[in-house]
């Protein structure tokens, strides 16, 4: 964010080291994710679910969508006391898993992964640690390169966890012009970092509450944002895709009430840019992300070579707000109330 920030906190620097651990990431492994695609297509799976807790799990929320838009299979995400608190015996014939974590550490991401190994599934994991539990349960390890994370507050992580989803779907449906936008996105990532989202702090300095509005690929980065305004900010921040926050949660939508809404390119965009006039029209304080020249965008969106990659572009640009924000309610992020780097849940 190209607002004069001087401090330079390690959830900042973290942050705007993404697009190098993206770099990194993208000249490793592809005969892997080539692999793993070509196997995903000689047997298609018959379910597919989603391990994670978390940052991790907007990443693979994310993965989700795009495997649902892109290749017609329904994704599930595990709930994952089924297995760690019920013993619950999951099928496993035709089952892929697919695990998100930094640090692989969590007993109740292990030890779903470590079942559907056992059992006869087909088991991935998305991890930081290489050598973490996580990774020797699965059948698959994509690391994700994105170098140690010190920061409580996960960034570059969670950038490069979208951006291992992304190779994943662009090997298994063989998008080879996701592929070629995938080559050239840490330089759209360099030039989102830049973006001057000052506004956002001037806004919300001052704020105890907040939605945060996307909808399709832009869901899983509201959802991040929501979560990253809690534990920095101390802002009690909800996500709502921009069809289900008509559905109840608008009653609370008063005068002057903060609303950011991340409507990069896509097919969601018209509605997301409808839904935002909508909510000034009831006095909401709207914060609209969009490309540059959109009308009432505020907090500028880097386009990338594929709209689907276009919500990484945008979590890219946040991440230095919301740091600078956290700061200016007198807060350090690095510092979050309660919080520790790595959480064991069962």
């Amino acid at each position: 964010m190209s607002s004069g920030i001087e401090q330079r906190t390690r959830m900042l620097e973290e942050a705007l080291s993404a697009p190098h651990a993206v770099a990194r990431q993208l000249a490793a492994d592809q005969a892997a994710y080539t692999r793993l695609g070509e196997d995903l297509r000689a047997a298609p799976p018959t379910n597919l679910l989603t391990i994670a807790r978390g940052s991790s799990d907007h990443a693979a929320h994310y993965l989700a969508y795009l495997v649902m838009a892109k290749l017609g299979h329904l994704v599930t995400s595990l709930p994952m006391s089924l297995i760690t608190l019920y013993q619950s015996k999951i099928k496993c014939e035709g089952l892929v898993s697919l695990g998100f974590s930094q640090s692989g550490q969590s007993p109740d991401l292990v030890a779903p992964t470590r079942y559907f190994s056992e059992h006869g599934a087909r088991t991935v994991a998305f991890v930081n640690a290489e050598g973490s539990p996580l990774a020797a349960a699965a059948g698959h390890v994509f690391p994700l390169h994105a170098g140690p994370e010190k920061s409580v507050a996960a960034t570059k992580s969670y950038i490069c966890q979208l951006v291992a989803g992304a190779r994943v779907a662009a090997a298994w449906a063989e998008d080879s012009d996701m592929q070629a936008a995938l080559q050239v996105l840490p330089t759209a990532l360099e030039e989102a970092a830049k973006q001057d989202w000052s506004t956002a702090v001037n806004a919300l300095k001052d704020a105890d509450k907040l939605f945060v509005i996307g909808r399709g690929t832009s869901l899983p980065i509201a959802l991040e944002a929501a979560l990253k305004f809690k534990e920095t900010c101390g802002i009690q921040a909800e996500a709502f895709s921009g069809a289900e926050v008509k559905h109840g949660p608008m009653a609370l939508v008063d005068e002057g009430y903060p609303m950011l809404v991340f409507a990069p390119r896509g097919p969601a965009q018209a509605g997301l840019l409808a839904l935002a006039e909508e909510m000034r029209g009831r006095g909401a304080r709207v914060l609209l992300a969009a490309q540059a020249g959109t009308p009432g965008a505020e907090l500028p969106l880097v386009t990338t070579g594929h709209e689907d990659l276009d919500p990484i572009a945008a979590v890219q640009s946040f991440y230095p707000m919301v740091e600078a924000l956290a700061r200016a309610r007198g807060l350090n992020p690095d510092q979050p109330r309660h919080l520790n780097k790595v959480t064991k849940t069962h």
